[in-house]
């Protein structure tokens, strides 16, 4: 009856049911309060389902009562505990791929990234088609731009999830990061279409499209993406961009100002802006935009001892000498690491400067960056406008997200037949389907013959 009752969600009923179960038996029964700390979580009476939950494991160790404990802790926002919970729970069911799998994503969350890739790599020792392993352990080969190795986990992984989102939003991300921009676009149209409400996977397209000079449809896709999420200063940003270059300087104005409210850490927000005011005549505007740039860098220094992208320090040095801004920030240092940014991934090559924010979606994924973009043609900045960025990222999300550590050399290190280097098309050329081009080809092979 008590299980009859929580089955229909009527968890107070369920208790009362449990606690008259647990009066008729003769000894403590491990599943009766395992049943009871699961009931007190969903009525969020958190103290006693953590009571409950610890009897459960005094009187029978089981792998159920211990995930549930830890997600007790994770609720709680106790990500340590959590943690030794999962510790604790592997070290009575080594072989679970579940529980490591669960416990390479909690170190992924908490920046221990060695850890991660060892209990993920341990997960896919017992279980290779583990989707949940596989797709986070592409991930962080991703996040390190391995995208061949990435690509070879995402194609064992669509064997058993060929509709997951945040899948074919962590592909589409490998083919950006290897400049395949038109597969890449096939890739997050599909995912758009599996989930047309996910921001992360709107974000990207309008990412993708910008790269391509495809003002309107970054537009586009990246006006869905604000309105998904209107506390992302990273993609007011990108709208921004779009609209600078679709010459409507009032609205990118008004972006720019929402997106440097929102994101107060990420020092390029500050750096695309003050190129923007520059390029309209504002040296003023643009002066105060490159001291709060220097202010940022100064304060992401000392929150992580490494140091911004070499070409975005670069592109602020250039700015701050027309500007006749000297700072100490500009100064070469030694032993300077790039900038991961958290939810961005590559930014498109014709604009000003843009880096990571941050999700895991990630999610899967999840997808954060460093990226540069040039300013227009008639900009007094001298940035080149050759070098599309390359991709770095999360998640889903992986998702990613979805969305670490030293990825394995193997035999998925061959070159990837699926993943040869064609000729990109001209984006002025890219209004026909994209089923008729041969990068397209090389996003399909990642499914089932029986997936279209």
């Amino acid at each position: 009856m008590a299980r009859a009752l929580f089955l229909l969600g009527r968890h107070k009923l369920a208790v009362e049911a449990y606690i008259q179960a647990e009066n008729k038996c003769d000894k403590a029964d491990w599943e009766i309060h395992h049943n009871l700390g699961v009931c007190y979580m969903h009525l969020k009476e958190y103290d006693n389902a953590r009571e409950q939950l610890i009897f459960a494991l005094e009187q029978n160790k089981h792998h159920q009562t211990f995930a549930m404990l830890a997600k007790l802790y994770l609720l709680e926002n106790d990500v340590a505990s959590s943690i030794n919970t999962y510790r604790a729970a592997i070290e009575y069911f080594p072989e679970n791929g579940d529980l490591h799998t669960t416990l390479g994503l909690l170190f992924m969350q908490t920046g221990k990234h060695q850890q991660a890739f060892e209990h993920l790599g341990t997960a896919l020792t017992f279980d290779p088609n583990n989707t949940r392993a596989l797709l986070a352990a592409g991930s962080m080969m991703q996040s390190h731009q391995d995208f061949d190795v990435a690509l070879a986990k995402y194609r064992v992984a669509a064997q058993s999830i060929p509709e997951s989102p945040p899948l074919w939003n962590n592909i589409a991300m490998c083919f950006f990061g290897k400049k395949k921009y038109v597969a890449a676009i096939s890739c997050l149209k599909r995912a758009n279409y599996l989930a047309p409400f996910d921001w992360k996977i709107l974000y990207n397209l309008g990412l993708v499209h910008l790269t391509m000079q495809q003002y309107t449809s970054a537009f586009h896709f990246l006006s869905a993406a604000v309105n998904l999420r209107p506390t992302k200063g990273h993609i007011f940003m990108l709208l921004a961009i779009s609209l600078t270059y679709l010459d409507d300087e009032e609205n990118a104005r008004q972006a720019y100002e929402q997106a440097v409210s929102l994101e107060s850490r990420d020092p390029s927000v500050c750096l695309n802006y003050a190129v923007f005011l520059q390029n309209h005549d504002d040296a003023e505007g643009a002066r105060r935009m490159i001291n709060e740039f220097e202010a940022r860098v100064v304060r992401f220094r000392q929150a992580t001892g490494a140091d911004l992208d070499t070409e975005v320090m670069e592109i602020g040095a250039k700015l701050a000498a027309i500007l006749g801004v000297s700072g100490s920030v500009f100064q070469k240092r030694s032993g300077r690491t790039m900038l991961e940014a958290e939810d961005e991934t590559v930014l498109p090559s014709e604009k000003l400067i843009i880096t990571k924010d941050a999700d895991q979606d990630g999610g899967e994924t999840p997808q954060d960056a460093d990226n540069t973009l040039n300013p227009p043609e008639n900009s007094t900045l001298l940035v080149p406008s050759t070098h599309n960025p390359e991709l770095h990222d999360p998640p889903a999300e992986t998702e990613a997200p979805d969305q670490e550590a030293t990825p394995l050399k193997s035999e998925q290190e061959e070159q990837d037949p699926m993943a040869s280097e064609q000729e990109e098309q001209d984006p002025d050329t890219l209004e026909g389907p994209l089923e008729d081009s041969p990068e397209n080809d090389e996003a399909d092979k990642y499914q089932d013959e029986d997936l279209v």
